[in-house]
């Protein structure tokens, strides 16, 4: 562990902290801390920054309630910036969003990753602007009983194909169900951090759970 008197402050003795939430790696805020407030998150288990405009130290959620509670802090090669991941229990802006990071700057097209949110974000779109011909904006027009006859129809088919012990099918199938999943998560208004941080808080649990059968 490395000692706050060998971090690296700047000239104002404050020290950039990225802020990350811990389940879904997405980058939440960007904020700074001086050695007091650092010395404060680390007591208390939650992110307390320093307000370069207001000049005075402020607990994050102290009034909006979205606190942020911290899993780990780690500093760069240069121990001149740090990384804070953490379990929010709200949104991370003050405008209501879940991550301060919401504007896009510049996107490459040819170099355009595949991500299950991107995938999320293309189902969302084709629900508020319909496109003609589109089999997901069909389904959202069909409604949740469509929906719901699909996933349980795509759930069936990945059962067949495992029982079949057919890898390459069973692969395929379950992609099917992903992308029903995904429509039914939009026409129900869940987000994929609703699933990871449901899923986190589950692993937590297994996890106390192990212990538990490890000391008796």
């Amino acid at each position: 562990m490395i000692e706050i008197e060998k971090l690296k402050f700047d000239e104002k003795g404050l020290i950039p902290a990225v802020v990350v939430d811990a389940s879904t790696r997405r980058v939440l805020m960007l904020a700074y801390m001086n050695k007091e407030s650092l010395q404060i998150s680390m007591e208390k288990g939650l992110t307390c920054f320093y307000s370069r405009s207001r000049q005075e130290l402020w607990l994050k959620g102290a009034t909006s309630g979205n606190y942020q509670h911290i899993v780990s802090i780690t500093a760069d090669c240069d121990q001149d910036a740090l990384v804070v991941m953490v379990e929010p229990d709200g949104p991370a802006c003050h405008l209501g969003t879940t991550s301060c990071f919401e504007y896009p700057v510049y996107e490459n097209s040819e170099k355009e990753p595949f991500s299950l949110e991107g995938l999320m974000k293309l189902i969302e779109g084709r629900k508020t602007e319909k496109k003609e011909g589109s089999y997901t904006t069909y389904l959202f027009e069909k409604g949740l009983d469509k929906i719901l006859k699909k996933v349980g129809e795509e759930s069936t088919e990945v059962i067949i194909a495992a029982k079949a012990e057919d890898r390459k099918e069973t692969i395929y199938e379950i992609a099917d169900l992903v992308y029903h999943v995904m429509v039914l998560m939009v026409e129900a208004g869940i987000s994929t951090d609703d699933i990871l941080h449901e899923l986190a808080s589950r692993h937590v649990i297994d996890h106390k759970v192990k212990q538990e059968k490890m000391t008796k």
